[in-house]
C-alpha cells in the first residue's frame, strides 16, 4: 500500500484547483466597448531599454492642473505654485491659457512685467488654432525672456467624424495654418530679447491613426522648419488613457523612428492616468525615445488626473538615477500644492502621503528595524557613514530622510503592530534596547492597550505605559518595594556583602545580604522579607556617555509563579540591576 495519501480520499482535504475558483460572467454590458488597437512594431527595442538620467520635464501645473479645479486658482495660488516649482528646478513650465480669458492672460504678464521669470526658465502658453487666440496668446508673452506657444488641434477619427465633421485634409489644414499664424505673430509681437519655441500637439494621439499623426506632424514641421539650433516640440499626448502602457510605447517608438528631422525634434509624452497606469506610460514612454514628459504635481488634472510628477522623479532618484528636480522637502511641495489647489495629497499617495513611511505590521516594523540596525553596523565595521552605503532597509525603498521626513515617522503601532516596531520607538526615542524576550512581553502588554482602546498608539503613549509598568518614578511610585540606596562590601571569603536601604510595604527597612556578586547578595536579602525571586537572564547597556552615563538593567526574573521583566537605569551599573529586580518583584505583586 502506498505511504502517499491520494488527492481527495476520504479523510484528506480537497485540494483547491482552477476549477474550484473559476470567476463567473459579471453580467456587465461588456459588449459596449472595443479592444485597443495595436502597433505593428515585431522589433521594438524599448523592452531591453532602462532609464539612466532624466528626461527633460514640463510642468503643466498651471494650465492642465488648474483648469481641472472646481476652483481655479487665484491669482496668489498661482504665483505661489509658479514660484515653487522654480525652486524645484522645473525649467520648462506651463502657465495657462492666456486667451482664455483675463485671468490667465494677466497672470502670464505679471509674471514677465515683475521679473518673476529666471533666465534659464522657459515659460510655455497654449492655443487653439484660431487666429484671434493665437494673437492673444503671442501678445501675452511680450518681453518674456524664454517662451514657447503650444497649438493643438484634434487629429483622432471619433474627433474628426463626431466633433469636428471634417476629413483628414480638413484636420490637418487647420494645424498648418495655426503654426503659420503662430510663426507670424511672433515675428510681429515679439522682439529678438525673446527666445521663441514652438510645440505642436496632435491631440488624442493615442487614438489617431498613428500614419496619420505622422503625416499631420510633418506637415506641422514643413512650415516650421525645425533645424540645428531651431527645435520642434511634438507633444503625443495620450489625452484619455485607453490602453496598457506598453501600447504607448510602442506608438512612441514608431512615432520616434518615422519621424523626419529626428535630432532637430523633441518628442515629448503626456500621459493622462484614466486607466491608473499614467506613471508606467511615462516612464515605458522614455525608454521607447521620449525626450521630455509633461505633467502636474501630484498628478493634478482632469478626471482621473496627470502624469504624476514627483512619482516619476522620486522613481527614478530611488533607482540612483538624479532626477535633476529637488524633492528633499517632500512635506514642503505638498503642503503648497494643497494650499494652491485646495485638495489633499492622499495619505498612501507615493513618497508624500502621510502614511508611506509608516508600517503597522508588526512583522513589516520587525524586518524596518533589523534594516536600520544592519546598515549601521555596516556603516561601523567599515568607517563610514550610513549615506554613504546602498540603501537596503526592507519595505522602505528610499531613507525617508532623504525627502525630509524623520524616523519617528517610520513605524507607528496599533492593534496590528509587533515587538518590532514598539521596540523600535523605544531605541529611537530613548535608547532603550530591549532583549528579545522582553520586546516579546511589552507587546502583548500594548497589544492589550490598542485591543481594549481601539487605533493607533503614539510613541510619546508607548513612553507613558513602559514607565507605568517597568520604571515607577518618585511622583508615581508602585509596588512593595521603593530601592533608596545599596552599599556593596568584599567580606574575606570574598563573597559580596549587600546593604539596601528601602522603603518596604511602607516602612523604611535595611535589607542585608550575601552571595556571589551584588545580585545574589540581593537576592538573598529579598528573602528576609518573603520574596521568593530567580534571575533567568540579565543584560545591560550604557545610554549615554560622560561621568554622569546612565546605565540600564535588564532582568528575566521567577518571581514565584510568575516569570516576567524588571528594567532599571540609574548612574551606577549596581544600582540599575538593583532597580532592574525590585521592577520585577512590583510586577509580580502589581498582579
Amino acid at each position: 500500500m502506498s505511504s502517499h495519501a491520494t488527492a481527495g480520499a476520504a479523510g484528506s482535504p480537497t485540494p483547491i484547483t482552477a476549477a474550484t475558483v473559476a470567476q463567473r460572467p459579471s453580467g456587465m454590458p461588456v459588449h459596449k466597448y472595443a479592444p485597443f488597437q495595436t502597433v505593428e512594431l515585431p522589433d521594438r527595442t524599448w523592452p531591453n531599454k532602462r532609464i539612466t538620467k532624466a528626461p527633460r520635464w514640463l510642468s503643466t501645473d498651471l494650465r492642465d492642473g488648474n483648469q481641472a479645479l472646481i476652483d481655479p486658482m487665484s491669482p496668489a495660488r498661482k504665483r505661489a505654485m509658479f514660484d515653487l516649482l522654480v525652486r524645484l528646478g522645473y525649467k520648462e513650465i506651463e502657465v495657462g491659457f492666456p486667451s482664455s480669458g483675463a485671468t490667465d492672460f494677466d497672470f502670464v504678464r505679471s509674471i514677465i512685467e515683475e521679473g518673476a521669470i529666471p533666465e534659464d526658465v522657459t515659460i510655455s502658453v497654449l492655443t487653439q488654432a484660431r487666429e484671434e487666440l493665437i494673437e492673444r496668446t503671442v501678445e501675452s508673452l511680450k518681453g518674456a525672456p524664454r517662451a514657447t506657444v503650444h497649438l493643438y488641434n484634434a487629429t483622432a477619427p471619433v474627433f474628426r467624424r463626431v466633433v469636428f465633421r471634417g476629413s483628414k485634409d480638413d484636420v490637418k489644414a487647420i494645424a498648418v495654418d495655426g503654426t503659420r499664424l503662430v510663426m507670424e505673430y511672433a515675428e510681429k509681437i515679439l522682439g529678438g530679447e525673446t527666445v521663441f519655441g514652438y510645440q505642436y500637439s496632435p491631440e488624442i494621439f493615442v487614438d489617431t491613426e498613428p500614419e496619420f499623426a505622422l503625416e499631420v506632424c510633418e506637415a506641422v514641421m514643413d512650415v516650421w522648419q525645425p533645424e540645428a539650433g531651431r527645435e520642434i516640440i511634438l507633444n503625443l499626448p495620450s489625452t484619455v488613457e485607453r490602453s496598457t502602457p506598453n501600447l504607448y510605447a510602442d506608438q512612441i517608438e514608431w512615432m520616434s523612428r518615422n519621424v523626419s528631422r529626428r535630432e532637430f525634434v523633441c518628442i515629448s509624452a503626456h500621459p493622462h492616468n484614466d486607466r491608473g497606469t499614467g506613471v508606467a506610460s511615462a516612464e515605458l514612454a522614455v525608454m521607447a525615445g521620449a525626450d521630455r514628459v509633461e505633467g502636474c504635481l501630484f498628478g493634478q488634472g482632469e478626471r482621473t488626473g496627470n502624469l504624476d510628477l514627483v512619482n516619476v522623479g522620486m522613481n527614478l532618484f530611488s533607482q540612483g538615477v538624479d532626477p535633476q528636480i529637488d524633492f528633499s522637502d517632500i512635506d514642503e511641495i505638498r503642503r503648497t500644492y494643497e494650499y494652491c489647489n485646495q485638495m489633499p495629497v492622499p495619505e498612501r499617495h507615493p513618497y508624500a502621503g502621510d502614511l508611506v513611511y509608516t508600517s503597522f505590521s508588526g512583522s513589516h516594523q520587525d524586518a524596518i528595524k533589523k534594516g536600520f540596525e544592519a546598515m549601521e553596523a555596516e556603516a561601523r565595521a567599515k568607517g563610514v557613514t550610513v549615506d554613504e552605503l546602498t540603501w537596503a532597509v526592507p519595505y522602505l525603498p528610499i531613507d525617508p530622510k532623504d525627502v525630509g521626513r524623520s524616523y519617528e515617522a517610520v513605524i507607528r503601532v496599533n492593534s496590528q503592530s509587533g515587538k518590532g516596531g514598539i521596540a523600535y520607538v523605544l531605541k529611537n526615542d530613548h535608547n532603550l534596547d530591549l532583549p528579545r524576550r522582553m520586546q516579546i512581553e511589552f507587546s502583548k502588554i500594548i497589544q492589550a492597550k490598542t485591543d481594549s482602546e481601539g487605533g493607533e498608539i503614539t510613541p510619546a503613549q508607548i513612553w507613558s505605559v513602559f514607565e507605568d509598568e517597568y520604571l515607577p518614578t518618585p511622583g508615581s511610585a508602585w509596588g512593595r518595594i521603593a530601592l533608596r540606596s545599596a552599599q556593596k562590601l568584599t567580606t574575606d571569603d570574598g563573597r559580596d556583602a549587600l546593604s539596601v536601604e528601602a522603603v518596604v510595604d511602607g516602612a523604611d527597612t535595611v535589607l542585608t545580604g550575601h552571595g556571589n556578586g551584588p545580585i545574589a547578595a540581593f537576592i538573598d536579602a529579598l528573602a528576609s522579607i518573603d520574596v521568593d525571586v530567580r534571575v533567568l537572564d540579565y543584560s545591560e547597556q550604557s545610554l549615554s556617555e560622560g561621568a554622569t552615563a546612565q546605565a540600564a538593567a535588564y532582568v528575566e526574573c521567577a518571581v514565584g509563579g510568575k516569570v516576567l521583566w524588571g528594567v532599571g537605569t540609574d548612574t551606577n551599573t549596581v544600582r540599575a540591576s538593583l532597580k532592574a529586580i525590585v521592577s520585577a518583584v512590583n510586577r509580580a505583586e502589581r498582579g
